[in-house]
């Protein structure tokens, strides 16, 4: 028989063993491709029809059915609830300070001695309280140019506020002087921010706008329901970038007492720009509508001391608390309004207070 044909005839007998192997010698491939993905392993067991837990699966049994785990999307779980304060249980907060008419801090007032309006409108007051409850607190420290030779006083300003301060509080600095920065983030431990103060030095311009801006931006992670920020400067803007209708729109919408602090020596009026001549009125208008106070030093002695007096206000305060009437979720601004009923035997008290809020949307 020629040698072509011997040839071909063993493939042929080859051909023919492997379409006899039997179907159990197939490769395990095409059984892997056939399951589908693989599924990730989520470290929870599955649940059957009753609400409880299949059992493992009986190697005598047949092949289970792998599914891959659902998207998120797919998920049919009932969702966490969200943490949003309904609003026919929402309570407004507001800080209240009461001084007499030489400015001394008045304590011991009751709650009927305070009526809360909103809008012109009377509210029925449900919480009451004095007590030194913990704060979250915002340095905004000036160290532009022209606070050189102020520094050292505003360091030790920021240290006598600290004495009064009440350990489960926080705080944060911001310093600003051509842009703010973010030095301290939020923390516990406030020699960090004294001890960050140590190095500091002055330079460049003033962007008081911006640096309040971020303190507010970062206040919106406070732990504390009770806020303030304090802030330290000797003049007015010169390199923000956001405008003063911007950041008192914000004021308006932060739950956060500002306190200012400026540093205008008698005689250093000389050669100030128009920008911080304006000074005094912007930390004023800042401030005040928030129901804080701004401060005008003109006697860098005095400036530790003006701080130290911050502190004791913000401990002793009145918080008064009132469930709106308007429970419309409008957005829009409420002005509140609060009004002392004179004790007898006491001098005329003059309360001050944050002068609205926005209402939430829906």
């Amino acid at each position: 028989m020629p040698s072509r044909y011997i040839l071909i005839l063993l493939a042929a007998m080859a051909i023919g063993g492997f379409a006899a192997d039997p179907p159990g010698s197939q490769p395990t491939q095409e059984a892997a491709r056939d399951m589908g993905p693989v599924p990730q392993v989520t470290g929870q067991a599955s649940l059957g029809d009753s609400g409880l837990p299949n059992p493992a699966p009986n190697s005598d049994s047949a092949p289970a059915s792998i599914v891959p785990r659902p998207k998120p999307s797919d998920a049919s779980a009932t969702p966490s609830p969200k943490a949003d304060i309904r609003a026919d249980v929402k309570v407004v907060l507001v800080p209240v300070t009461v001084t007499d008419p030489v400015n001394r801090f008045v304590t011991g007032l009751e709650q009927d001695a305070f009526e809360v309006y909103e809008d012109k409108v009377k509210q029925t007051i449900v919480s009451f309280g004095s007590d030194d409850a913990p704060l979250s607190i915002g340095i905004v420290f000036d160290t532009s140019a022209s606070m050189g030779n102020k520094l050292e006083r505003s360091r030790l300003s920021v240290a006598e506020f600290f004495k009064t301060a009440n350990p489960e509080d926080e705080a944060f600095l911001v310093e600003f002087n051509d842009r703010p920065q973010l030095v301290v983030p939020m923390t516990h431990n406030l020699e960090d921010i004294q001890n960050r103060l140590t190095f500091t030095q002055s330079k460049g311009r003033t962007a008081l706008l911006d640096g309040v801006y971020m303190a507010l931006t970062t206040m919106k992670k406070a732990r504390n329901p009770r806020k303030a920020l304090i802030v330290i400067s000797d003049g007015g803007d010169n390199n923000s970038r956001y405008t003063a209708s911007e950041v008192k729109n914000l004021v308006k919408e932060a739950d956060v007492q500002i306190y200012g602090i400026g540093i205008y020596e008698t005689g250093a009026a000389r050669g100030r720009t128009p920008e911080e001549l304006s000074g005094p009125e912007m930390l004023r208008d800042l401030s005040e509508p928030t129901g804080g106070r701004h401060f005008v030093v003109e006697n860098l002695a005095e400036l530790p001391d003006v701080a130290a007096k911050i502190g004791i206000e913000l401990r002793n305060q009145y918080v008064i608390g009132y469930s709106p009437s308007n429970q419309v979720r409008d957005g829009k601004y409420r002005k509140i309004t609060v009004k002392i009923i004179q004790p007898r035997g006491l001098p005329t008290l003059r309360p001050t207070w944050r002068t609205g809020y926005f209402a939430p949307t829906n």
